[in-house]
C-alpha cells in the first residue's frame, strides 16, 4: 500500500480518493473548498491539508482531478503547489481532461523537479468514478505509468498507456469527438421518433439490438424522452472539452466538421439556460 495525496474532491475526485483510501492506501486529501476536505476526511477516516503542498508530502503518488488548465497550473505551481512539497522520485497522476499543450509544459516541470508524471484522463462519469469502474487512457513514461497503474487500478475498469506525454490527452478529445457525434445523432432519432407518432421505447426496444446500439442509446434514451438532464457531466465542462478538441485539431491539420457543428449546438443549449444539465440535453434543442 502507497501514501496518496488527492488533488480536487469534485464529483468525479472525491468517489476516486474513496476508493483509494478503500484499497488499504494512506490517503491525504486537499480542495479549495476546505469544507469538501474536512467532510470527506471525516466520512473516510483519512487527512486532509490546507495547501497541495502540505497535502502531497511524503507521498508517493499524487492525483489530481480539477477544472481546466488554470485549476491545474494552480494546483501544480508556486510555494503552495504540488511541485514544491512532492519528494524526488514521487510520481504525480493527473485526472484531469486538460490541453496537452500544458499537460506537456507541467510535464518538464515536473521533471525538472525530478518527479514522475503521467496524464491519465478518464471516461465513465460520475456514475463510473462512484463504482470504480472509470476507463483512464494514460500518457507518460513507461516506467511512470507502470508504477501508477496498480493505483489507479482501485477506480478503473481499464487502465492503458497510450504513449508518450500527452498521449492520455489526445485519446480523451478522440472520446469526447465521439461522444459529441453520437448524443447529437441519438437527439435527432428520438425526436424524429417522436413527432413521427412513434412510442420512443419501443423504438429504442429494436433499433438498440442492431447497429444503432450505444451505451448512451440505452442509458439515456428515457430521460432523454423526458427531458430530464441530470446525470452528471455538464454542458459548461463539455464545450470546454470541445474547444481543446478544435484547437488541438487545428495544430495538427485535422478536420472535425461534425464536432465544430456540435459545439454550436451546445452553445445553444447553454443560452437555453442548460449550462449545467448533462450533455445529453442536445434533444432539448430539437422539441
Amino acid at each position: 500500500m502507497a501514501r496518496l495525496a488527492f488533488l480536487g474532491l469534485g464529483v468525479m475526485g472525491a468517489p476516486m480518493a474513496g476508493h483509494l483510501k478503500a484499497a488499504g492506501h494512506d490517503v491525504t486529501v486537499f480542495n479549495r473548498t476546505r469544507a469538501k476536505a474536512e467532510d470527506w476526511a471525516a466520512r473516510h477516516d483519512g487527512a486532509w491539508a490546507g495547501t497541495p503542498r502540505e497535502a502531497v508530502a511524503d507521498a508517493d503518488f499524487v492525483m489530481t482531478c480539477v477544472g481546466n488548465d488554470d485549476d491545474l497550473r494552480q494546483i501544480c505551481l508556486g510555494a503552495d503547489g504540488a511541485f514544491a512539497g512532492m519528494k524526488p522520485g514521487a510520481v504525480f497522476v493527473d485526472h484531469t481532461t486538460v490541453s496537452a499543450a500544458v499537460t506537456r509544459e507541467l510535464a518538464q516541470a515536473a521533471q525538472a523537479a525530478r518527479l514522475g508524471y503521467v496524464d491519465a484522463p478518464v471516461s465513465g462519469g460520475q456514475a463510473g468514478a462512484e463504482n470504480g469502474q472509470l476507463s483512464v487512457m494514460c500518457g507518460g513514461d513507461q516506467g511512470d505509468f507502470d508504477r501508477a497503474a496498480p493505483v489507479i487500478g482501485a477506480y478503473a475498469k481499464i487502465c492503458r498507456r497510450m504513449g508518450d506525454v500527452g498521449a492520455g490527452q489526445i485519446t480523451k478529445m478522440c472520446n469526447q469527438i465521439a461522444i459529441a457525434g453520437l448524443v447529437q445523432a441519438l437527439s435527432e432519432s428520438l425526436a424524429f421518433a417522436k413527432k413521427s407518432g412513434l412510442e420512443v421505447e419501443k423504438v429504442v426496444e429494436v433499433i438498440s439490438q442492431g447497429a444503432a446500439g450505444s451505451w448512451q442509446m440505452v442509458n439515456r434514451h428515457k430521460t432523454m424522452d423526458q427531458g430530464q438532464f441530470e446525470h452528471g457531466f455538464a454542458v459548461d465542462w463539455m464545450r470546454k472539452d470541445l474547444g481543446i478538441c478544435l484547437a488541438a485539431a487545428d495544430e495538427v491539420g485535422a478536420s472535425l466538421p461534425v464536432t465544430a457543428l456540435v459545439d454550436q449546438f451546445y452553445k445553444d443549449v447553454q443560452q437555453m439556460g442548460g449550462g449545467r444539465w448533462d450533455t445529453s440535453s442536445l434533444i432539448a434543442r430539437l422539441a
